[in-house]
């Protein structure tokens, strides 16, 4: 009797553990970052990294939402990837996709709060789903930065200005060959003023237009003004700046940038207006004919404003991720600008995708993978699921007719136990039998950088209206 129950007890929590894995694959991931994260389009995943939760605390997360299917905002099912995330918590990195194949999402810089050092570059595999630390050639006394926009392009090289270190605004145009894994600099002959959290897109030309942004120069940030913007030649390795005119936003900082789709205008959302605390709800948008800023006709529920938020192109969508200014509890962490329209945007929360349109990779010799299949993952993870969820019933009902036949068992020995009352039964006793009782049954038993802005204080400045803090990281003296 004793050992039937144990049996039917390991039977039920190998069920047990079965209907919490599936509970566990069914349950939808609800992401805590809210801001200085990374937001990287391969493929058809929108992968999300890194960031600073509600409590400006650090997280790891590492997550993607499938791009190849419809969905809607307030119903996004977000893909958790964080257990095999090695690149610490931090937050106000940069990332793009590049490579030999243009599949590879690398990670430049970001801060820290953590005593374990970071590497400067991390690169993860979309096709293997790994992680690793690329070795990087080139000069190898560079500083992480943080705070600042990478931009590659169509030779598979990331362009990264200025930014954040431990100790100042840099001076500096840095370049990382992602076929080549070789690290450089470019000209700063007419380069603009040192600057953070700034606006920064690639042209149909290979060149890069700088947009606004914050000085951080002085004890008290400073916005840039918009009035003015810096176009870096990446193939000639120079610098140029543009007047601009119109209707020009105010000076700002952490808003997002994006080309629209025929490549002939940048349309920017959001971001900081420092001297008032304030977070900016409307449209902008720079005609790169005659540089001339206005506000767009659009339609559609108007968004509460956000800022250190991320914007990708994705079909006819400017796919706005996270940010601070909103309620996580009421709006959705995505926000969707349908701009299939120049004369007139629509908000919407609705999301199809496009027949979608393979970019080639960068220049290279190297020899090219197979192509991906976009819905392996997807494919295993149903599998898994289902696995799972039939495992879960074989058990149930396995361990029904073992219960059952048990229980009919026992019925049929108190049977026997009836009919044979009143007899006595002699047996012989044996050694084994006597010893049986006494029986004594014992159970036996790559490049790393160290500047993680580690020990430094961190200051907040004026909320604005939803109670979101605005802060740095000062050095201690």
């Amino acid at each position: 009797m004793l050992k039937n129950s144990s049996v039917n007890f390991t039977l039920l929590w190998i069920l047990l553990q079965v209907l919490v894995e599936v509970n566990c694959q069914m349950m939808p991931f609800k992401p805590s970052v809210v801001w200085c994260h990374t937001a990287t389009l391969i493929d058809n995943k929108l992968y999300i990294l890194g960031g600073l939760d509600l409590s400006n605390k650090p997280v790891k997360e590492f997550f993607y939402l499938d791009i190849s299917v419809p969905f809607d905002t307030q119903q996004l099912l977000w893909q958790d990837l964080t257990n095999i995330n090695m690149v610490p918590a931090h937050f106000d990195a940069t990332s793009v996709k590049g490579g030999a194949n243009n599949d590879t999402l690398f990670l430049y810089g970001g801060a820290t709060t953590l005593v374990q050092p970071m590497a400067l570059v991390y690169t993860f595999d979309s096709q293997n789903i790994s992680w690793s630390i690329p070795k990087i050639a080139g000069i190898n006394t560079i500083a992480r930065k943080s705070r600042l926009s990478g931009i590659i392009n169509r030779d598979g090289k990331i362009y990264l200005y200025s930014g954040r270190t431990a100790k100042d605004i840099a001076n500096e145009m840095l370049i990382l060959d992602t076929i080549n894994l070789n690290l450089g600099k470019g000209s700063l002959i007419n380069a603009p003023t040192r600057r953070s959290h700034y606006g920064a897109t690639l042209l149909p030309d290979n060149r890069i237009i700088y947009i606004g942004g914050m000085s951080e120069t002085t004890i008290s940030d400073v916005a840039l003004p918009l009035s003015e913007v810096y176009i870096y030649d990446t193939i000639s390795d120079s610098w140029s700046k543009e007047v601009t005119s119109g209707k020009i936003p105010s000076d700002r900082g952490g808003f997002s940038s994006i080309l629209d789709l025929d490549g002939q205008r940048i349309i920017i959302f959001g971001g900081y207006i420092i001297n008032t605390n304030y977070l900016d709800t409307t449209l902008y948008v720079l005609d790169l004919n005659n540089y001339n800023w206005y506000v767009p006709k659009f339609s559609g529920k108007i968004p509460s404003p956000r800022a250190y938020h991320e914007a990708n192109v994705i079909g006819k969508y400017m796919v706005i991720s996270f940010g601070i200014g909103y309620n996580k509890l009421v709006e959705s962490d995505i926000l969707l600008l349908d701009i299939s329209n120049n004369e007139e945007y629509v908000w919407t929360t609705s999301f199809n995708p496009s027949v979608p349109k393979s970019s080639p990779p960068p220049s290279s010799t190297s020899p090219s993978l197979p192509p991906s299949n976009n819905s392996s993952d997807n494919s295993k993870m149903a599998g898994a699921i289902v696995g799972s969820l039939l495992s879960g019933i074989f058990l149930s009902v396995g361990g029904f007719f073992l219960y059952k036949w048990n229980k009919k068992r026992q019925s049929q020995n108190n049977n026997n136990n009836y009919n044979n009352h009143g007899q006595e039964e002699k047996a012989i006793p044996t050694e084994s039998s006597k010893n049986e009782n006494i029986t004594n049954h014992e159970v036996v038993s790559a490049i790393v950088n160290n500047d993680n802005y580690y020990g430094q204080e961190v200051v907040t400045t004026p909320t604005n209206n939803d109670g979101f803090k605005f802060f740095k990281f000062l050095n201690k003296k």
